[in-house]
């Protein structure tokens, strides 16, 4: 017999509630870290490709380099257009007149898992919702890349098995092979994007597998929570910034007038982060290395900005944010702004499968409760 319990009262958002455990990571926010497993994150951006760092959240470890050739050979099958998607990727792709990539990838995602046959993760092992899991993660570089060049009156182009994923992303985006420094500095960019502890879009990917759902279906509302400018829609805004200020001799008059309105300057503060976001740092060394007058100008416009908060909001701390350099890089890699976001999406993918999984193993349903703050009930008709 169960035994009621009074409710228990939490922070609005789940601020600091502890919901679940997780093998995968952690966030120390406090100390400006994260990591991916018992891994430094950012050391594995440094120093691991994506494949390596892919095998860590699907197989727990790092592998050997038999055992990459391997992973390699297993998922260069799952990355082309699956045959069901092909015929309407082109409806999807062309339909309204706002159309965002990762809207399509949500409606492609779902085709693909209803015709591959993909099976609630309730009613399957562990060895098959993990090849479900590589499929999704797989097949969604593929997708957003066709959907953007059908959007630009192109067609897609296939993924290349000599090349590795990040080589391909590029490739698949923008049709020709890229630079050697370019692919370096994307793959650590995915690297460092895969994982970001328990946030809006990893959470709801937990909420669906914890009902049972299918990996698809899963990675589907993971996409809708991560589609919002308040997660993971925010790269090209912040670029958009920059471009808004336009000269150095700019910044100062446009920071003032942004921060006086109290509008927010986009890139800059972090939900978890009270110092810099070690994302931030890695890829602002990326630019630098990358150089040209973006990366400057941005280095220029971060330094005012945090000039400016002293003086203007004593005491608050919003140290720049993955954002901010994360549009500087994949624009002088060669990536279209509308393109930013789902190159975030396109690794996250990875990290939303391995969550999924995860939550998989517990047969626990995530169901909270909500305070009613309505007109008392019950009321007479």
């Amino acid at each position: 017999m169960s035994v009621a319990t009074d409710p228990i009262q939490v922070p609005r958002g789940l601020k600091n509630v502890v919901v679940t455990d997780t093998e995968l990571g952690d966030v120390q926010g406090s100390a400006g870290f994260y990591h991916y497993r018992q891994y430094s994150a950012i050391e594995l951006a440094e120093k691991r490709t994506l494949e390596e760092v892919w095998y860590l959240f699907a197989y727990g470890r790092l592998p050997t380099a038999e055992q990459l050739a391997a992973f390699r050979a297993e998922v260069a099958p799952l990355r082309p257009l699956p045959a069901e998607v092909r015929p309407v990727l082109r409806s999807i792709a062309l339909a309204g007149a706002t159309f965002h990539p990762l809207a399509g990838l949500r409606t492609a995602l779902s085709l693909i898992g209803a015709a591959r046959g993909l099976r609630p993760v309730y009613d399957q092992n562990p060895a098959q919702r993990r090849v479900d899991a590589l499929l999704i993660s797989a097949v969604t570089p593929t997708v957003l890349a066709a959907l953007h060049r059908i959007r630009e009156g192109l067609e897609p182009v296939e993924p290349r098995a000599d090349l590795s994923a990040a080589a391909n992303w590029l490739y698949m985006v923008t049709g020709a092979v890229p630079e050697a420094a370019k692919v370096a500095a994307i793959e650590s960019y995915l690297v460092s994007t895969v994982d970001h502890g328990f946030n809006a879009s990893t959470f709801t990917a937990r909420v669906v597998a914890s009902t049972g759902a299918d990996v698809a279906s899963a990675v589907a509302a993971a996409i809708g929570a991560f589609s919002g400018p308040l997660h993971g829609g925010a790269p090209d805004r912040a670029l958009e910034a920059l471009d808004a200020i336009g000269t150095p001799d700019r910044i100062d008059e446009w920071v003032r007038a942004e921060m006086l309105a109290g509008r927010r300057i986009m890139g800059f503060g972090h939900a978890v982060y009270r110092t810099e976001d070690p994302r931030a740092r890695m890829l602002r060394e990326i630019g630098q290395r990358l150089g040209g007058d973006l990366v400057d100008f941005a280095v220029a416009v971060e330094r005012r900005v945090l000039a400016l908060l002293k003086e203007l909001k004593p005491g608050r701390e919003l140290p720049v944010n993955v954002e901010f350099y994360a549009g500087v890089v994949m624009e002088l890699s060669g990536l279209p702004r509308s393109m930013f976001t789902p190159t975030f999406a396109s690794s996250r993918v990875i990290g939303w499968c391995a969550n999924i999984l995860e939550q998989a193993a517990d047969s626990k349903i995530i169901r909270p409760i909500a305070r009613y703050v309505g007109p008392p009930a019950p009321q007479p008709l």
